[in-house]
């Protein structure tokens, strides 16, 4: 286990974006296009994908589970050195989100399962009004990174 100075959260922030949206259905989409979009500017394109996964995945819950009238919901994208963070915020703090096993004849329920099985880790983070469901990847260094220089 590493010390709190050597986490991730502890390197300085590259990028950063965060955004309310209105909980419309629309909102997930808008937020999902957006943060894709940002994480191939800032230079890692083989995360767009799994961003726009995880983004509308989050955000869909946000949006069933989460969501009051005529509050909004915020997603946030962070990338450090080592970390890739994706965070949805909503208004709903004692709703908190549960892995589980939907039955094959279930339309919902598997979003939070497919989120486990693209990111290194997900969890909850309560707020002063609210909570924040984040999902994080590590970032492997470039093999050229790894090289030592002479």
């Amino acid at each position: 286990m590493s010390s709190p100075l050597e986490s991730p959260a502890s390197e300085p922030v590259l990028y950063e974006d965060r955004l309310n949206y209105t909980p419309v259905a629309g909102s997930v989409s808008l937020a999902r296009r957006r943060a894709s979009r940002l994480i191939v500017e800032w230079g890692h394109p083989e995360l767009a994908w799994v961003t726009g996964l995880v983004v509308s995945e989050l955000g869909t819950n946000a949006l069933l589970h989460g969501c009051l009238r005529d509050r909004l919901f915020q997603v946030a994208v962070v990338l450090r050195a080592t970390l890739f963070r994706i965070e949805v915020s909503d208004p709903r703090g004692e709703r908190l989100p549960t892995l589980r096993t939907a039955h094959e004849s279930e339309c919902f329920g598997r979003g939070l399962a497919l989120v486990v099985q693209v990111t290194d880790r997900w969890g909850t983070e309560p707020r002063v009004v609210g909570k924040t469901v984040y999902a994080e990847i590590d970032l492997k260094p470039e093999p050229s990174d790894a090289l030592p220089r002479r």
